[in-house]
């Protein structure tokens, strides 16, 4: 991927803009299509790295897979995982490291995982390793150091197993491969968190009639041996990614109108828009259209939010606390330095930069109303801090150049041009 670095002025927004679609759905679909009966249809799915890494995973387990602009067709291997050609590349996604993991130990022969530098050193897998161990899966970190490259030889066997859940993904990732066991699991998770993630891996069971029982996401049991025919899917707007939008309008007193937004989906990222209702920010939504609106309305004020079920929202939230009258506390959000970097530390050290007065605490951060200068900040490779730190330059005095922007192809390919769009004149600059 070329590196550039982008530069962004104060400006005002007007116009709309469609959502990207979710990135969470679209790896849950490859992955669901991969390991059901028959023929899979997936349309409007996220063009991003972390995309092509699922599909070449699921190639990998035996699915047969052909990607078109509009769509994807999946031919799945009937839940039966036999063996892989070759090392499964996580690139940098998490969701792809920790599902196809857990997947591989479907199998009766070793599946290797592995991925960038930042799956190798900053994402940790222990929880994962060791809740398959409990099921009776040899699953060791090649480096002894609970981080990728991981070897997974099963298979998995019936049994019971417990976790920590404060990170939702090894949780999706046991209840995926325990679906397709070959008898019934239990697992049981201590101190659960982030569950509106785990509630959308458990609505993919209930659109595909895998069978399950959740007592209060503490406890569950799943039977095994699911089947599923083939299905068709449009996948939803992703309102990690519309938060940035929203917020752009929030701090530059701007109006917009977002498209593709579905407020009916149990994507978690969705409660910030309660928060920004509750700091003062106008915001509608018609159902039929699937349309939100921003609209300028009073200043905003700073809140006290619980950011757990939203976790990923953290960085953005911080930058609209800087806009905000008063103190904005962000707490419950520790798992956020386990992201692509420390979002906790790293925007804190890259608002301050620009002026912002933020505190870091352990598990979130304090910031109260800030006038920002533009500056030199870095993305530390994190595409949500990359359109974080854009919006913050739109409300900033000066001009803000934010680098290794190239990363917000994770989840946004097209974040410059459609906020260029909008009036937002972010230029892209080559190193």
């Amino acid at each position: 991927m070329n590196q550039y670095h982008i530069k962004i002025k104060k400006a005002t927004l007007q116009g709309e803009i469609s959502v990207p679609p979710s990135k969470s759905h679209t790896l849950r679909a490859i992955l669901f299509g991969a390991l059901g009966y028959g023929r899979s249809v997936i349309y409007h799915y996220l063009p991003s790295p972390d995309t092509q890494a699922m599909v070449e995973a699921c190639r990998l387990f035996g699915a047969a897979i052909d990607v078109f602009p509009d769509r994807m067709e999946i031919q799945g291997v009937k839940g039966r995982i036999q063996t892989t050609e070759d090392v499964i590349n996580a690139g940098n996604s998490w969701i792809v490291l920790r599902f196809c993991s857990a997947v591989g130990a479907l199998a009766k022969h070793p599946v290797v995982v592995t991925g960038d530098h930042s799956i190798r050193h900053q994402r940790p897998m222990e929880q994962l390793l060791d809740g398959l161990r409990q099921l009776g899966v040899s699953a060791v970190s090649m480096r002894d150091d609970g981080y990728a490259p991981v070897i997974i030889q099963g298979p998995m066997r019936s049994g019971r197993v417990m976790i920590s859940g404060e990170d939702s993904q090894p949780v999706s990732a046991l209840l995926i491969a325990s679906a397709f066991a070959e008898g019934p699991i239990d697992i049981e998770v201590r101190n659960p968190g982030e569950r509106p993630w785990v509630a959308l891996t458990l609505d993919w069971f209930d659109k595909l009639g895998i069978r399950y029982v959740n007592d209060g996401f503490q406890r569950y049991h799943l039977f095994g041996n699911s089947q599923y025919d083939g299905f068709e899917y449009h996948v939803p707007g992703d309102f990690s990614s519309a938060a940035f939008p929203i917020a752009a309008a929030l701090v530059t007193r701007s109006e917009l109108t977002l498209n593709n937004v579905d407020m009916g989906d149990p994507q978690g990222d969705k409660a910030l828009i309660d928060v920004f209702q509750r700091m003062g920010a106008h915001i509608e939504f018609d159902e039929g259209s699937k349309k939100l609106f921003v609209r300028r309305g009073q200043p905003l004020t700073g809140i006290h939010v619980d950011i757990n079920d939203f976790v990923d929202s953290i960085t953005i939230l911080a930058v609209v606390g800087c806009f905000a009258e008063g103190e904005t506390l962000i707490y419950n959000g520790a798992i956020a330095r386990q992201k692509e970097c420390d979002r906790i530390r790293c925007i804190s050290n890259e608002l301050r930069k620009m002026g912002a007065h933020i505190i870091e605490m352990e598990d979130g951060l304090r910031v109260r109303k800030s006038p920002l200068i533009g500056a030199e900040v870095h993305s530390h490779h994190d595409h949500r801090m990359v359109m974080s730190l854009a919006v913050a330059g739109l409300g900033a005095s000066g001009e803000t150049k934010v680098s290794s922007a190239e990363c917000v192809a994770k989840t946004c390919p097209a974040f410059v041009s459609d906020f260029n769009a909008l009036g937002a004149g972010i230029e892209i600059k080559s190193p």
